[in-house]
């Protein structure tokens, strides 16, 4: 199954118009199937959301509303909790056409990265493990993978970075603290270059 055959919880919730515990709800009952990923995350196939679409146990709104183009996905590496709700926050404040998956380290992001191909990476440096580093490093080193956007977000000082081989081309940099405004206009920028590549 490719990654454009399937979608998350959040997708399937705006697809159907109904709410993400809805959503939840209905994969809980088995009404509609879906399975979870090594990493924790639902993934729910396309076919089974249209499936529930159209069947008569399916509210009469949820029945006539139109399926929207696949949302950008975001994917945020950083291993310190704090951090992930921070940005989960803040990600979910700026109402980007967007759904958002988080991995707590390397070793998750690059299984996430395989299986569901991101098309945004927010990747924190210094992890045990895998590395973000590493991480930036496999995403560059695969042509299927080039046209994800990528930016680390660190707190490593220019130094710091230069020593590990500095900031790789085109990928961005924000230093923390993290510039939100900075931050949200990135993402806002993305969303729109896929909005644009999706209509081409």
């Amino acid at each position: 199954m490719t990654t454009t055959e399937v979608c998350t919880t959040q997708e399937a919730a705006q697809i159907l118009g109904i709410s993400v515990t809805s959503v939840q709800q209905l994969v809980e009952s088995g009404v509609i199937e879906a399975w979870k990923t090594k990493g924790g995350h639902r993934r729910i196939p396309l076919a089974a959301v249209e499936a529930y679409k159209s069947s008569p146990n399916a509210p009469q709104d949820v029945q006539d509303k139109p399926a929207p183009s696949k949302q950008t996905s975001i994917l945020v590496v950083e291993d310190n909790k704090l951090q992930r709700d921070i940005y989960a926050k803040k990600i979910a404040s700026w109402n980007l056409p967007a759904s958002t998956t988080f991995c707590e380290n390397g070793y998750q992001a690059l299984v996430e990265i395989a299986i569901n191909k991101p098309d945004i990476v927010l990747a924190d440096i210094v992890m045990d493990g895998i590395d973000g580093y590493e991480v930036i490093s496999t995403i560059l080193g695969y042509p299927s993978l080039s046209d994800i956007n990528i930016a680390i977000l660190s707190s490593l000082a220019p130094e710091e970075l230069d020593a590990r081989g500095g900031v790789p081309e085109g990928v961005v940099f924000f230093r923390k603290p993290v510039n939100y405004d900075e931050l949200s206009g990135y993402l806002r920028a993305c969303c729109a270059q896929k909005a644009r590549m999706t209509r081409s």
